[in-house]
């Protein structure tokens, strides 16, 4: 069913991005390029954010809750008023696919950069898309897409398509709401935490099933209407490496695309935009079996966080095409005028801990650059979109991705070398990110010989979580980083209350164990155990040198500070450069090669909170308590969910460490905690 818009429209000079970080910051780009004022918006933890400061001007929206300021539509609309902005563009997320808003701005009569109200409604409910994509000839994956949402009927539906089955928020999208369901023992448990996800970010419980393809490669094509019945595809995208069904790296074009089945796939993606009426850049998401066949997914209704990739092989600007159809033109190009030059990666940086299963993680950015000279790269193939520069604080109140870098090449060998090269230049100081992550997944075979699906991290998680081993230079330089900080939170001058080592009428000697966080140190007791340090001589001034024993190996080392959190660290003559801080027993070194964090613990005292610590769980990061899962004083079996926290849009469940009880929970549901703050007493079974 072949639909036109001919809505109106009038022409606008001055655009307000009703976003932040990455997005607003590259949609001001091509606005101001194209001559428009720019207008952010901006919530209290944002005030002095990179794209409130890039904008010519910016208005507060709320508190930073995004309930209360980014998705508060009156207030977006009072800000448009305000700033005589007429038009908004939405990014992604938040209210880029919230339909009454686009009611709520054409009744202001400001434009909506995007689709009309009712495309959005057509895909935003997923299990009424389905139907309407079977009408439009567009394939389809077995599955549930009712309004029946009784418990007991879901799961026989899931028992009926068989498991794996795909539970997904029937609102949603962005991998909130969505869990993958081996068996029917594990069904409920998902249903019940993906209703919670879908509530939280989407006000909506429905769920729709799905039958879970084994090894399916996450394929989606990029479309773009104008409001003249004109529609075309600029090709397609492989976003098969994902986490927790959110997408790491992307690429364009597709590997292994033949030329047949590009053009089936872009065809049955235009018939699909056609079918609701769309207009302006969609993206149609279709699950690509290893037979070539493909099933609809889903339709995001919106620009892609990967919509770059694209810009690089077509050398279209899309945003500038959303600018312009949103102002009435028609689109810039035909379809048989459009081209693939090259190939492209985009890899996204998480402010996030893949060694923690991918715990999202808060801070002050101390460095954020990228040295394309420096690392002999060419501007004209590589970009760093990001929100965030060196200083920026990163909170816990939105999603943790930090910049996206995208790459071109002649070929896809080409442009994965470039990302590779772009990936270690890349230095990120003060905050834990993904890059080494998104290094390993760069590098690794299996992905440079396109062995490629949606399980992909899964799969090779053996090579890819491989243990971290650190050389002598790593543990030499934790050791001297976390003495230092010893000395200075001593403030005695007795003898008596000295923690660096001093004993009467002996040499200093102090003898410390280090291991990657996440890894057992018990076992690090041994004097010649790789980890331990041994360190011994009488230093008169700060400057005298430290004498080092690792594996058998001694080093003269010395510290010296310098500004900020910078230190030098020089063992036996070679001086380093780096910065350095200590967060309670982790000691994080950081210099452009990447970041190592090592536990720093003294193995020649007593370690009382090493023992206090095992009748407590802590919070892992900052976040909200969403759920308490158990009563006080309920008898648990070791692994059994306790509690369930939020943080950046995902749930994070804290499990019992033991068989026992909980004598008491510190937090409510609702409660906002902080890193490291204990969340509950427990008590073991003896």
């Amino acid at each position: 069913m072949s639909q036109t818009n001919e809505s109106r429209t009038t022409p606008f000079d001055t655009l307000l991005v009703a976003n932040r970080g990455e997005i607003a910051c590259r949609v001001m780009r091509t606005a101001r390029a194209m001559g428009l004022r720019t207008v952010a918006v901006y919530s209290d933890a944002d005030a002095n954010a990179r794209h409130v400061r890039e904008a010519d001007e910016a208005v507060r929206l709320g508190p930073a809750a995004a309930r209360e300021s980014y998705l508060k539509v009156e207030a977006v609309i009072e800000a448009a008023r305000r700033t005589g902005a007429g038009a908004i563009h939405p990014g992604y997320g938040f209210l880029s696919e919230n339909g009454p808003f686009v009611d709520a701005l054409e009744q202001a009569g400001i434009t909506f950069v995007g689709p009309p109200a009712s495309a959005i409604a057509a895909m935003g409910d997923k299990s009424a898309a389905k139907a309407r994509m079977a009408n439009a000839g567009v394939p389809l994956v077995p599955g549930y897409h009712g309004d029946d949402q009784d418990d007991a009927l879901l799961r026989a539906e899931a028992d009926k398509i068989g498991y794996p089955v795909l539970l997904k928020a029937s609102a949603g999208g962005g991998g909130k709401g969505m869990r993958v369901v081996e068996s029917g023992d594990g069904f409920q448990a998902a249903l019940d935490g993906c209703r919670r996800e879908s509530q939280a970010a989407f006000g909506d419980q429905r769920m729709l099933i799905e039958k879970y393809l084994t090894q399916p490669r996450h394929v989606e094509v990029q479309v773009f209407c104008d409001r003249h019945g004109n529609g075309v595809y600029l090709f397609e995208r492989d976003c098969s490496v994902q986490r927790r069904h959110q997408k790491v790296l992307e690429e364009a074009p597709a590997p292994g695309m033949t030329d047949a089945l590009r053009r089936e796939m872009g065809e049955a993606a235009v018939r699909a935009a056609r079918e609701i009426g769309y207009v302006g850049a969609g993206t149609v998401e279709f699950l690509l079996d290893a037979d070539g066949s493909f099933f609809f997914m889903e339709m995001n209704t919106r620009l892609q966080v990967e919509h770059p990739v694209t810009e690089m092989i077509t050398g279209q600007d899309l945003v500038e095409w959303q600018l312009r159809v949103a102002m009435g033109e028609h689109l810039p190009l035909a379809q048989d005028e459009l081209t693939i030059t090259g190939h492209s990666f985009e890899a996204r940086l998480y402010a996030e801990d893949p060694e923690q299963d991918f715990l999202p993680a808060t801070g002050r950015l101390e460095r954020f650059a990228l040295d394309l000279e420096g690392a002999g790269l060419d501007p004209a193939r590589v970009r760093l979109d990001s929100g965030v520069a060196s200083g920026d604080v990163v909170s816990m109140h939105y999603d943790p991705m930090l910049a996206k870098l995208i790459v071109h090449g002649d070929d896809r060998d080409q442009a994965l070398a470039t990302l590779n090269r772009a990936l270690a230049a890349l230095d990120v100081q003060g905050v834990v990110t993904n890059r080494a992550f998104l290094l390993r997944l760069a590098t690794h075979p299996a992905f440079r010989n396109v062995e490629l699906d949606t399980r992909f991290i899964e799969k090779n998680e053996a090579t890819l979580f491989a243990p971290v081993e650190y050389d002598i230079n790593a543990y030499a330089g934790a050791a001297l980083i976390g003495l230092s900080q010893l000395a200075r939170e001593c403030e005695s001058d007795s003898p008596w209350d000295r923690h660096d080592g001093f004993r009467l009428n002996a040499p200093h000697t102090i003898r410390i164990a280090l291991c990657p966080t996440g890894q057992n140190l018990t076992n690090a007791e041994a004097p010649d155990a790789e980890g331990v340090v041994v360190v011994e001589g009488t230093r008169e001034t700060d400057a005298d040198p430290w004498h080092l024993t690792i594996g058998g190996e001694t080093l003269t080392a010395r510290l010296q500070h310098l500004e900020g959190d910078a230190v030098a660290v020089t063992l036996n003559g070679h001086r380093r450069r780096l910065q350095a801080r200590r967060d309670g027993h982790v000691v994080i070194m950081a210099d452009p090669r990447g970041e190592t964090r090592l536990f720093w613990r003294r193995i020649d005292a007593i370690d009382h909170g090493q023992h206090e610590a095992e009748s407590t769980l802590t919070a892992p990061m900052h976040g909200t308590v969403v759920a308490l899962l158990v009563e006080p004083g309920q008898q648990v079996e070791k692994g059994m969910p306790l509690m369930v926290m939020e943080a950046m849009k995902m749930e994070h469940t804290m499990s019992a460490p033991a068989d026992g009880h909980v004598a008491s929970f510190h937090f409510q549901a609702g409660d906002t905690v902080g890193q490291g703050d204990v969340l509950l007493e427990f008590a073991a079974d003896e």
